[in-house]
């Protein structure tokens, strides 16, 4: 069973309703949480040390549409997928801090990724809630890879690949555009930060397939029934 508005698509996996967000999160109702994967805080900074301007306002605008995220939905909890933080520790990193100290009634996890690196003091330092590879949260097994092994009766939602399928339009038009991407369940959201790159998708190897723009979310592949 789904259903869909222009700015969130609802989605069954047996009898758990996702929120598939345009903003590229996905949000638990019956949790009360928020998900996003693949933020990549501080790649900004961590280019300029290499001598590529790239502006700190690529992320500025991330967190602005968090704040935004957690304005509407009032969520107990916001989970990071991995690979929150690009690399090593600069300036981001406490601009992230002054964000997640204005949000004191939320409680911030942290499923740790690839690019996770920071020194475990300066985690310990922090209000996150650390899980070095996995989380559960119901019937729900969060990563920020896919899982190899998936428990039966479990779907596992994650991160790491940041899916994008290319849209063709007539006149030899194309674009590629991030997306919720399902096959034998799991679930792997769209990259949540604005300075990542896209990996293709191939669409015949996806049961679901939901597309984000700045203003919708679009299914473009449906399997009859998940789950």
């Amino acid at each position: 069973m789904t259903s869909t508005t222009k700015e969130k698509y609802v989605w069954h996996w047996q009898d758990t309703p996702l929120f598939f967000l345009k903003e590229k999160a996905l949000w638990l109702e019956e949790e009360k949480s928020l998900l996003v994967a693949d933020t990549h805080f501080g790649k900004a900074g961590h280019f300029r040390k290499s001598g590529i301007p790239i502006p700190e306002t690529v992320h500025g605008q991330d967190f602005i549409r968090m704040q935004q995220l957690i304005d509407t939905y009032g969520p107990a909890r916001f989970l990071f997928l991995g690979d929150l933080f690009h690399s090593e520790h600069n300036q981001s990193w406490e601009q992230l801090l002054q964000f997640i100290e204005s949000n004191e009634t939320v409680s911030f996890h942290l499923v740790k990724g690839n690019h996770d690196i920071l020194p475990q003091r300066v985690y310990e330092n922090s209000r996150f809630r650390i899980h070095e590879e996995t989380l559960t949260l119901g019937k729900l097994l969060l990563s920020h890879e896919p899982l190899s092994r998936i428990p039966m009766g479990y779907l596992n939602v994650c991160g790491h690949l940041h899916p994008g399928v290319v849209i063709r339009g007539k006149s030899r038009q194309r674009i590629t555009l991030p997306c919720f991407f399902y096959r034998k369940n799991c679930l792997v959201l769209p990259a949540f930060g604005r300075f990542t790159g896209l990996m293709k998708i191939p669409q015949e190897d996806a049961a679901c397939i939901v597309v984000t723009t700045s203003d919708a979310v679009i299914p473009i592949k449906l399997k009859n029934k998940v789950g």
